[in-house]
């Protein structure tokens, strides 16, 4: 026996609402098979919920984009301060500058290695230490680090920086349309189950069949399970038009 399935996607949620509505608008409501109180359920909801997906597929797009652009500022700032780290000890292993240089930039004095760099807080917090440590030597006098330059290292860290807090910017923008669509989910579910129970109720007297095929076209959906596919033994015309998918 086929059963009623309800929509489980946004685009399937819109697309029932929207064939309720152009029922409620196009016939006349003493011969609609749902309630005009319904219908204004459906006309009132429509637009909100429609503009939501909309604004929530751009944001999502938009993010998409966005995170490949930032992914890569994220990369270049990394590379820059690594470098100019590498670039320090190395000029304290030749005997360059002294071990106690290192302090400076918040690093341990008789520490070689270089940070752990993975992650964007990592980038962040050794970008901004080897900036103003730099800085500050730079104005006692003493020579700068080159290749990279701290005028280097900065462009690309503050790039980063710009780039980083749009991100999270976007990560709430995309949360809060999450968490409404979520909410209107939920409302949509419930006025489309109303249209479909009052339009099942109206056709309630005709046979089983008369009654799927009557409904179907006030878009509820009719599905066989599995394990009644196998036990049809119908013409594939009529299958199809058994299945209101």
């Amino acid at each position: 026996m086929p059963y009623r399935r309800l929509p489980n996607t946004d685009a399937s949620r819109l697309k029932a609402l929207k064939i309720a509505y152009t029922k409620g608008k196009e016939m006349n409501p003493f011969k609609l098979a749902f309630s005009q109180s319904t219908f204004q359920k459906v006309q009132s909801f429509l637009p909100s919920f429609e503009k939501v997906i909309t604004e929530n597929r751009f944001n999502y797009s938009s993010h998409l984009k966005k995170s490949k652009d930032y992914q890569n500022h994220l990369r270049k700032a990394r590379t820059y301060v690594s470098h100019f780290i590498q670039v320090l000890n190395m000029a304290v292993q030749r005997g360059e500058l002294p071990a106690s240089i290192r302090i400076y930039y918040g690093l341990n004095e008789n520490d070689k290695r270089t940070p752990n760099l993975l992650s964007e807080q990592d980038v962040i917090t050794w970008g901004e230490r080897i900036i103003k440590g730099e800085q500050e030597r730079i104005k006692k006098g003493m020579s700068p680090i080159t290749n990279p330059t701290i005028a280097m290292v900065k462009v690309k860290y503050e790039i980063f920086i710009d780039a980083y807090r749009s991100q999270q910017t976007n990560k709430k923008t995309t949360a809060r349309y999450q968490e409404e669509l979520s909410d209107l989910r939920k409302a949509a579910d419930d006025i489309i189950v109303k249209v479909w129970n009052e339009v099942e109720e109206t056709f309630n007297t005709l046979s089983e069949n008369a009654r799927r095929e009557r409904a179907s076209d006030y878009g509820l959906n009719y599905v066989y399970r599995k394990n009644e596919l196998g036990k049809l033994r119908i013409a594939p015309d009529a299958f199809q038009s058994a299945l209101f998918v």
